[in-house]
């Protein structure tokens, strides 16, 4: 199956994850113009109101950018939607999502066949995002466009597959668009993910380690100086299995290696020491022990860029 024409700009085949607090329009569009799909949480725009004027900053940069530089067009941007009940904002959202004609978005916690065919009758794409095959069915069925598979060693909410796993399932039914995340952060992680079968790598954590995320100094630091060794996987701060930092966890004041799990009531967590998650307790993925700086988004993009050139290169030439 070939790939819908929103993505035939991507000069790499990537995808920059939406992060929760920590993706801005700054970051989305230094994404976008460098090549890879750029998406931002709809939640991280509060208020409500502030959405709009985030939807138009990107659109009005991004096609300030395609004007300058015809030959080397953005690439797409993304807005991830949470549509799990709890989200009191989700009809408002689509509502301005609708106004600017977002051209795609990454649905989360749940598949909603409304917003499938809203999304389609702006003319957009939907990317649902699954940790196992009976999720990945539900979503197609609802009508998701493409699915990306959250496998073990993701940040944040993450499944527990094998990527290999995760994949060859999937890839027995499925052919259309598919993105892998899950500890990628070089340009040859991106070009095995093509190996084993995605479209596309879904890649978060290095990007958290840039100039323009929107993180606290502290967690840049934090996966700059991390490794595979550093993260923890837990239930207890949102209900859901993720990978978080150790060194956030310890500085809530909790004891990384003796975390209890938790239910749907740990949405709302709050440690003794007043520390919340995402907010002091950081998402993170298994890949970090190759983030060595702090740098421009664009750059990072560069350098995936020139690894993915290079790793096609020795494959090539073996």
């Amino acid at each position: 199956m070939s790939l819908p024409d929103v993505f035939h700009r991507l000069k790499l085949p990537a995808i920059g994850a939406p992060l929760f607090i920590v993706s801005n329009p700054a970051l989305v569009i230094a994404q976008c113009k460098a090549g890879i799909v750029g998406s931002f949480p709809a939640l991280n725009a509060r208020p409500q109101s502030q959405l709009d004027e985030w939807l138009h900053e990107i659109t009005e940069a991004l096609a300030e950018h395609d004007r300058d530089h015809p030959d080397a067009r953005s690439a797409p941007f993304a807005v991830n939607q949470i549509v799990h009940r709890s989200n009191t904002r989700f009809e408002e959202d689509m509502t301005t999502c609708a106004k600017w004609k977002v051209p795609i978005v990454i649905t989360s916690l749940g598949a909603r066949e409304e917003l499938n065919h809203a999304v389609h009758g702006w003319g957009g794409v939907t990317l649902h995002d699954i940790i196992d095959d009976r999720y990945a069915r539900k979503a197609i069925e609802k009508g998701a466009d493409g699915l990306i598979a959250v496998a073990a060693g993701a940040g944040g909410h993450a499944g527990r597959w094998s990527p290999f796993a995760l994949v060859q399932e999937i890839r027995k039914w499925f052919d259309g668009p598919l993105a892998l995340s899950g500890s990628i952060a070089t340009g040859g992680a991106i070009l095995a993910a093509q190996a084993m079968g995605a479209d596309f790598a879904y890649i978060g954590s290095p990007f958290i380690a840039t100039d323009e995320a929107r993180a606290d100094a502290a967690y840049k630091q934090g996966i700059v100086e991390g490794s595979a060794k550093d993260i923890v996987y837990s239930s207890l701060f949102t209900g859901i299995s993720g990978n978080y930092l150790r060194a956030s966890i310890e500085a809530a004041g909790l004891d990384p290696d003796n975390l209890p799990s938790a239910g749907p009531e740990a949405m709302n967590f709050q440690s003794s020491t007043g520390a919340k998650a995402w907010r002091d307790i950081w998402g993170s993925g298994q890949g970090i022990g190759v983030i060595d700086k702090v740098q421009p988004a664009g750059a990072l993009v560069a350098e995936l860029a020139a690894q993915y050139a290079a790793a096609k290169a020795r494959i090539c030439t073996s």
